[in-house]
């Protein structure tokens, strides 16, 4: 899964990408973006990630105005220290919303609600495949 982070507080971003790792260390932070003008520009430049962790209130503004600027086709799970948002974020790719401090197993449930809702891949059972394909040989 390969996720792209929007925050403006470096220390916040490095835990939030630590407890990616800790949550599953297949999940991929392609990227960090401290402002909606960086934010915006990664967006233009490269394919949309499977995920956005995304604060609300960055440095040169509001990040409602990222989806003003370019089109996220991702869901997005929003991170903030303010609870007035919630509405607003549900009227675009929300999956989740956490504030901050975000706690670890609230992030987890949030990922695996983002999974549920958009049927990440599940493993391959190797082992279920090899019984099932040895049965179908003998039979």
């Amino acid at each position: 899964m390969n996720i792209f982070i929007v925050e403006d507080e470096e220390p916040a971003s490095a835990r939030l990408a630590k407890m990616l790792g800790e949550i599953n260390p297949e999940i991929v932070v392609k990227d960090t973006a401290v402002s909606i003008r960086s934010a915006v520009q990664w967006l233009n430049q490269h394919p949309a990630p499977d995920l956005i962790l995304m604060d609300i209130q960055l440095a040169d503004g509001n990040s409602f105005d990222i989806f003003r600027q370019v089109q996220v086709s991702c869901p997005v799970i929003f991170t903030t220290a303010f609870d007035e948002y919630a509405v607003d974020a549900f009227k675009v790719n929300s999956v989740d919303y956490l504030l901050k401090p975000v706690k670890q197993a609230e992030l987890e449930n949030a990922i695996r609600k983002y999974q549920d809702r958009y049927g990440a891949p599940s493993p391959i059972d190797y082992a279920r495949l090899a019984r099932e394909i040895r049965a179908s040989d003998s039979g």
